[in-house]
């Protein structure tokens, strides 16, 4: 089976400022649905010591000069139109013949998502360039709070693949129902998976709250939660309900998450406070986890701590895995499968 998957859940201004490079840069956004990888403009810093000095009150950048860097930033980063590009002044950068600009990207319906981002200007005015650093001492698999999350697969595999989950997203329902169960079939005992949350909540108005309930049940039973992310990851549409009315959709979500428990025999009462609750503490603290790992979009997957989010085949999926396996020295299984997707997941309760 070879399937493309295309991470089509994700916001606004981190598509159009975070996704071109995916980098651990991450800003929070306006909703919006476009492809992760569409190229645009990213917060890269530029190395310290390439810091910029106060700006000199002279070295405003004239108009025609201006419009031309923001012509080639928009081309060259495919900077959406809705979006505006404003010019700082030339200031001293310690790169020889080259000053350095500060470019700001704002959406005016949202003055206050904003970002700048320092370029390099020649000093002739006749190139324009951009660097970007990448931090290579923490590890990205250890950044990831991924203890006592439930996981499927063999507890003792080398290689971990952590997934970042919106429970209403409808290409992360595509993976789960797909790319998983087939992968876990082809690396039997090689290969274990763990979910971390990351509900966008300006585009999918009940994942958080799903999010809470996974995580209720998570508490009391793995077997429960995967239970209820396969069951929602194929019923997404029966949780909207035709009149899309969010009180509804989080009823339901609370009668599936309490059917789950009933059927699993777990503590009613507790599971029942949870929920009730909704405490999204833990939630939270994964999101920020997952933007300081360079998350956002979903789903987004970590391979042994190599991240990839956007169109990717399955058997290029694989790859990455056949590596992170001879990496630890083991050998890849052979050449892959056939493979069928699994049943739809059983209703909680019954």
């Amino acid at each position: 089976m070879r399937k493309g998957f295309l991470t089509g859940c994700v916001l606004a201004i981190a598509a159009a400022i975070c996704a071109a490079q995916q980098t651990p840069a991450n800003t929070q956004a306006p909703a919006s649905t476009v492809p992760a990888n569409t190229p645009a403009p990213v917060g890269n810093p530029i190395p310290a010591a390439m810091a910029a000095a106060p700006p000199d009150p002279a070295a405003a950048v004239v108009p025609a000069l201006e419009r031309k860097i923001e012509v080639m930033i928009r081309a060259e980063l495919a900077v959406p139109p809705q979006y505006e590009i404003a010019i700082g002044p030339r200031q001293k950068s310690d790169v020889n013949g080259y000053d350095t600009i500060a470019v700001t990207f704002l959406l005016p319906s949202q003055p206050d998502r904003k970002q700048t981002v320092n370029f390099l200007l020649s000093k002739d005015s006749s190139t324009l360039a951009r660097l970007s650093k990448w931090d290579i001492g923490p590890d990205p698999a250890a950044m990831l709070p991924t203890s006592g999350r439930p996981m499927r697969g063999d507890p003792d595999a080398k290689v971990t693949i952590v997934n970042f989950d919106d429970l209403e997203c409808p290409y992360c329902a595509q993976m789960n129902a797909e790319f998983f169960p087939a992968t876990l079939d082809r690396y039997k005992g090689l290969v274990k998976f763990v979910y971390m949350d990351y509900p966008l909540v300006e585009i999918h108005p009940w994942a958080m709250h799903a999010a809470v309930n996974a995580n209720c049940l998570a508490a009391l039973s793995g077997t429960a939660y995967w239970n209820y992310v396969d069951y929602l990851h194929t019923h997404g549409q029966d949780v909207n309900g035709p009149d899309r009315d969010v009180a509804k959709s989080t009823a339901m979500l609370d009668k599936l998450a309490n059917q789950e428990g009933a059927r699993d025999n777990l503590d009613a009462a507790k599971l029942g406070a949870c929920i009730a609750k909704q405490d999204d503490t833990k939630i939270v603290a994964e999101m920020k986890a997952g933007d300081k790992a360079g998350v956002n979009a979903t789903p987004t997957f970590f391979v042994s701590g190599e991240r990839w989010a956007g169109e990717l085949e399955e058997h290029q999926v694989w790859i990455m895995i056949d590596r992170a396996l001879k990496e630890q020295g083991i050998a890849p299984p052979g050449p892959e499968p056939s493979a069928t997707p699994p049943p739809p997941a059983a209703k909680p309760g019954k």
